[in-house]
């Protein structure tokens, strides 16, 4: 039924002082969130790990959660979906979320506005067989372009990548505004619910939520990938309900900065703010009004009274450590997780982020990116975590 790209449808003496020079220059430099060091020798120490940081930091991956736009329209499918389908069961937003990421990616690099309509709208790939996107699928068109924009053939559209006569019998009308639109979030996700559903199945049971998922898109290596996403959400929501208020808190001010510009030397207690010059691949965070690692840590830790040091090394000298040993399993939400070029020394610690739960963190990666989530596992040389909370 689905997809925009799969081909089924629906990375001695000599060398005792080789080591202490190495030492010397791993313990002189933190990179990414602390201010550079004065003078020559410090900015030499510095662009000797330009390569390591710039490489390390180029891995981190791009926005893994879900823009608040389309979580309240996956919410508010929920909430309706016994007026659409009465004998539908265990229908949750995780479920909504795992079709919508794989989909999608939850509508990314579209806006979202107020009512829910997502500008540009989304198609699929041209289904006449041309093999485009990995699909040698053709369907002959049947809305004369009317959600697909081309007369000329079939494409997927909108979040949940409908094809045009499926929206047909499914869509929904989730704003409420008389209209079924598969490219407006709110009437999309509610469809899906609907088609997941079908004629009233119990999602809460194994057997038929993968079903319902096969239904979708007839692959199973389309079911396993959903289910994972799936797992994760749901695993981030459980870990959610038993946040203590302050660490809800810290969560919640940190979270606010999405979107803010990283800015090296950027951030403070009170808030983001300009940086200073230079990053170690040259990037001035002299006019960029936002955050680096540190800086978003330090402001959302403000916020609860709780004061840090301004570096990443030095923040991990706080609270309770969580040793890399432990494994990212260890990690609640509000931990502060640590990343550094040489293992179990935490002078050498590079990077900051802040744990969200589901394995992911609250992240200002490096110059040119926004504060974002990203998978605690996209960032290299993992040094555990410290509990503040």
């Amino acid at each position: 039924m689905t997809g925009m790209s799969r081909d089924t449808r629906v990375r001695p003496a000599r060398r005792w002082l080789k080591w202490a020079l190495l030492t010397g220059v791993l313990l002189a430099v933190t990179v990414c969130c602390m201010a550079p060091l004065s003078g020559a020798s410090a900015r030499l120490a510095a662009l000797s790990q330009q390569e390591n940081a710039d490489v390390g930091l180029a891995e981190a991956g791009s926005s893994a959660d879900i823009p608040p736009r389309m979580l309240q329209a996956y919410k508010n499918a929920v909430q309706h979906i016994s007026t659409v389908v009465p004998p539908c069961r265990g229908m949750r937003w995780p479920i909504l979320a795992g079709i919508a990421k794989v989909e999608s990616h939850h509508a990314a690099g579209r806006t979202l506005a107020a009512n829910g309509d997502i500008r540009p709208k989304i198609y699929g790939v041209l289904l006449n067989g041309s093999g485009a996107g990995g699909n040698t699928s053709v369907f002959a068109d049947t809305d004369g372009g009317k959600w697909d924009g081309t007369a000329a053939g079939e494409r997927a559209v909108g979040p949940f990548q409908f094809m045009p006569a499926t929206w047909e019998s499914s869509g929904q009308d989730g704003n409420n505004d008389g209209a079924r639109d598969p490219h407006n979030a709110d009437d999309a996700a509610l469809g899906a619910a609907a088609y997941l559903c079908g004629r009233g199945r119990n999602l809460a049971r194994t057997d038929q939520l993968r079903a319902a998922i096969f239904q979708y898109n007839h692959s199973s290596e389309y079911v396993a990938n959903v289910r994972r996403w799936i797992d994760q959400y749901t695993a981030a929501a459980q870990d959610l309900k038993s946040l203590s208020a302050k660490v809800r808190a810290v969560l919640d001010a940190a979270s606010s900065q999405r979107g803010v510009p990283y800015s090296w030397g950027g951030g403070h207690a009170d808030g983001k703010s300009t940086g200073i010059c230079c990053s170690p691949s040259g990037v001035s965070g002299e006019g960029i009004n936002g955050f680096d690692c540190s800086g978003l840590t330090t402001y959302a830790f403000a916020q609860v009274g709780i004061r840090l040091p301004r570096t990443a090394a030095a923040q991990a000298g706080r609270g309770q450590r969580i040793p890399a040993t432990a494994g990212h399993g260890a990690l609640r939400p509000g931990d502060l997780v640590f990343f550094g070029y040489a293992p179990g020394r935490d002078t050498t610690i590079y990077h900051v982020g802040l744990y969200v739960g589901g394995g992911r963190m609250i992240n200002a990666a490096r110059p040119g990116t926004l504060v974002r989530y990203d998978p605690v596992d996209a960032m290299p040389g993992y040094a555990g975590g410290a509990r503040l909370l």
